[in-house]
């Protein structure tokens, strides 16, 4: 999530200290390979076809999607011939094409874009020289979308070389280069007509030097911007069965921040932190880490779109749909792909997690930093602070007797100090009104309660109505009655809240205190405005927010290599507490979180600004020797078993100053880069084994102690921990049982007045967090809510993913966690 501008400059200050006091800046020069494989075990051969292919019949496989989830009218496809026969036609919708865009291939395979798919279903058939022939059925949908994500929102105000109500337009390419300059580390503009004369040369990670030259293709699809650089050689072919050598055919997809809805298109997000670390400092972003750039230089594409910036949609269902058509994209017009890795900070690691749990196979690998588990969750911490702020900032409220100071604020707000309150409340709740400022909106269109029922709502829950689907009448606020439907529902609740009472248990606060807390905190009505009630969830939307991941519960994140990237955060509203949040629903899942790994270190929020290129290189380590892991297991078991033994959790960057990748120092980066250098060869076997004998051990039980987790990891808590809901804080309603004298209140003890103002408060019960969650239900994956006419209120399950389709997602290792069936 973003940070305001008027405490930005705290973290910018903050990283700008840390960066100077150690001299130096994160390295992105060109590495060697990476794609070390476990013995005994062969890298696969990208040019072959996989043994299934060599068919005794006829096949016709779509490549670049599930063929009922194709767009834009075109798609990559396979045909395999019979033994002994080859292709002789191929025909669209009874129609053949002449000439024929699959043909024989020099790596062996017969491929070709087949275009001109109508919307809707269409019909390929191959035909072969023996007589065979082979039928395969593709739905095609516009590429301005919708496809699974249903009607989309309106009114929408496109852009302005937009050449129709979706948005679409042509194509633009431009060019950027890295110079041999060190002193100018960003990309810069390159002319094709006048090229630069100081490009620096790179290496891959396969080996291939070439110029650093990047091609930048921006376009648009599902009604918004899609951004894909790549290392080209001008003036080269590149085609799907023949790309340029240097590209790996490996994908990082960057993300944004921040928590928000727009009804226009955007930008495209570029930098591992984007809509959190400040862009406007010059050269910021790039010294907090630069993985995208350092991605490019190795060989990898990198691939954002604005969709999946959190700051300016939030809705996980879109961000889901605008990365599957890109990835679609960039295998129709650039190849099939190896893996995917996704890499962002705070609503950047907000959708990444809740994509990868509801729509598993859009990645293979997370790199999360500065991290939430999901927007729906957070919300509730949000909206408690905002409430106690509203009752502790305002002594007007407080009862006779009543007084509070501000460690007793962060003492029930679950902080240390009570500025992390102030900040998330002033940087994210305004989001949640409907009357909040959204970018596409005027002031005329705009939702006011008084003056426009009827106008365009623009908060955070609006969007989500073909999720959580509506209000219903029952609750209807005047306006809903006035227009006749409701507005989008709340999946958030209160009721049976004891806020502050592990305060009251420590003492830090009295009863007193405690009653006239509970008693005024109220809630917020249907246009976020406080209300002295307390707040009751939504029906359908609580049980919409589990169903469909809004709430990630970790259920389908087995199969998900994670490495999250933490530092400490001492009240910047991106608490630390939050990757162990993570690591207990995974727990809570699948029995452990082995597929996880945190690394802490000491810069806040990023935990060091080397973490982002180190976490690239290890996550391709990881996820290459899955790749090449041909043993017949689930693939979750290969994420744990294929994980590299030193890829380990960290509690300060010094468990990494030397490894595989290289001889690394803190804030400086990588100084020697492995295997190239003699000295990296030497100091592994020492420095790993001192890792393991020495430093892990004395780091894991220091680290291990709550007085460190609390004053150096600033391990926190929220309202809802104080209040009693254990870390893993999955309940958006909690269950209620009844109140208890018995039931632990304090050493002090309550007076039968104070006891019965408590009852008076809590009529319905009090919160019982040792009961599920009131609706809960496990996530489910694929879901979808519809078409451009017709919503499907809370998705339905897609129908299983069509026989020999989407394989060119990832390599064959990892068919099983696309789309959740085996290709």
């Amino acid at each position: 999530m973003a940070i305001p501008h008027f405490h930005a400059a705290l973290v910018a200050t903050a990283t700008a200290l840390a960066l100077s006091a150690c001299g130096g800046s994160s390295s992105s020069g060109s590495r060697p390979s990476a794609d070390a494989t476990p013995p005994g075990v062969s890298a696969p051969d990208t040019n072959t076809p996989p043994p299934s292919t060599m068919a005794t019949s006829a096949n016709v496989r779509v490549l670049s999607n599930r063929a009922d989830l194709i767009s834009a009218g075109d798609a990559l496809i396979e045909t395999i011939a019979p033994a002994g026969s080859t292709l002789t036609s191929l025909s669209l919708n009874g129609q053949t094409l002449n000439p024929n865009p699959v043909q024989a291939r020099a790596n062996n395979r017969s491929m070709g874009v087949v275009s001109g798919l109508n919307v809707g279903l269409n019909t390929l058939v191959a035909t072969f020289s023996n007589g065979q022939r082979a039928t395969t059925s593709i739905r095609n949908h516009p590429n301005g979308g919708p496809i699974f994500s249903g009607p989309q929102i309106q009114p929408y105000r496109c852009q302005e070389a937009a050449v129709d109500a979706q948005c679409n337009q042509p194509v633009e390419i431009s060019w950027l280069y890295r110079s041999s300059n060190p002193l100018t580390p960003d990309l810069q503009a390159y002319d094709l007509d006048n090229p630069a004369t100081d490009v620096a040369m790179t290496t891959t990670d396969a080996g291939v030097q070439v110029p650093f030259i990047v091609r930048v293709e921006v376009g648009y699809q599902d009604r918004d911007q899609y951004r894909i650089a790549t290392l080209f050689q001008p003036g080269e072919d590149w085609q799907p069965w023949a790309p340029q050598a240097q590209w790996n055919r490996k994908l990082l997809i960057t993300h944004g921040g921040s928590a928000g809805v727009s009804y226009t298109p955007g930008r495209a997000p570029t930098q591992d932190y984007a809509g959190t670390i400040p862009s406007d400092v010059p050269g910021l972003q790039t010294l907090a880490g630069d993985s995208p750039t350092f991605a490019l230089g190795r060989g990898y594409m990198v691939m954002s779109t604005a969709l999946n910036n959190n700051g300016h949609n939030v809705n996980l269902v879109t961000q889901a749909e605008s990365m599957m058509m890109a990835k679609e994209l960039i295998i129709e017009q650039f190849g099939e792909l190896r893996y995917t890795i996704g890499t962002g900070c705070s609503g950047g690691a907000i959708a990444q997690q809740q994509v990868a749990n509801a729509y598993p196979g859009i990645y293979q690998g997370i790199i999360v930093q500065c991290s939430y588990p999901d927007s729906w969750t957070t919300a509730i911490q949000i909206g408690d602070y905002h409430l106690l702020r509203g009752y502790l900032e305002q002594p007007q409220k407080w009862a006779p007797g009543v007084v509070w100071n501000p460690l007793q604020f962060a003492a029930v707000e679950g902080h240390a100090l009570p500025v992390n309150a102030i900040v998330a409340d002033e940087a994210f709740f305004g989001a949640a009104r409907p009357d909040h400022d959204c970018p596409g909106i005027t002031d005329e269109q705009r939702y006011d309660t008084t003056n426009n029922p009827d106008g365009v709502r623009c908060g955070l829950f609006d969007p989500m109505i073909n999720i959580f689907g509506a209000r219903q009448p029952e609750v209807w606020s005047a306006n809903e009655q006035l227009l006749g439907r409701g507005f989008a529902g709340i999946p958030l609740d209160n009721v049976g809240v004891q806020y502050g009472l592990a305060s009251l248990q420590q003492a830090l606060i009295t009863p007193d205190m405690f009653i006239d807390l509970n008693r005024k905190i109220g809630g917020f009505d249907v246009d976020i405005n406080p209300s002295s009630e307390r707040l009751r969830a939504d029906t359908p939307a609580l049980r919409n927010v589990y169903r469909s991941g809004g709430v990630n519960d970790a259920s389908h994140l087995a199969e998900v290599a994670i490495l999250d990237l933490r530092g400490p955060d001492p009240g910047i509203a991106h608490d630390a507490f939050h990757s162990w949040t993570m690591r207990d629903r995974l727990i809570r899942s699948q029995g452990h979180a082995d597929n996880q790994v945190i690394w802490f270190g000491p810069v806040p929020l990023i935990g060091d600004t080397t973490y982002t290129t180190q976490g690239l290189l290890a996550m391709d380590r990881w996820l290459s020797q899955v790749e090449a892991d041909t043993r017949e297991l689930p693939l979750a078991q290969k994420i744990v078993s294929d994980k590299p033994d030193d890829l380990q959790d960290r509690c300060t960057p010094a468990s990494g100053l030397s490894g595989p990748d290289g001889v690394s120092i803190p804030v400086v980066g990588t100084i020697f880069n492995a295997p190239l250098s003699p000295l990296t060869g030497l100091l592994n076997p020492l420095t790993g084994a001192l890792n393991q004998l020495l430093l892990n051990p004395v780091q894991d039980q220091l680290c291990g102690t709550p007085l460190v987790q609390f004053l150096v990891q600033t391990r926190f808590g929220t309202p809802r921990t104080v209040a009693g809901e254990p870390l893993i804080t999955l309940t958006n309603k909690c269950a209620l049982k009844p109140l208890n004298p018995l039931d632990n209140y304090g050493v002090i003890p309550f007076s039968e007045a104070q006891w019965a103002a408590l009852q008076d408060i809590f009529p319905e019960g009090v919160c019982d967090y040792s009961q599920p969650p009131v609706d809960f239900e496990a996530s489910k994956t694929w879901l979808g809510y519809g078409s451009a006419e017709q919503v499907i209120t809370g998705g339905s399950k897609l129908n299983a993913a069509p026989m020999f389709s989407g394989a060119g997602w990832a390599s064959p290792s990892f068919n099983e966690g696309l789309f959740g069936h085996k290709p």
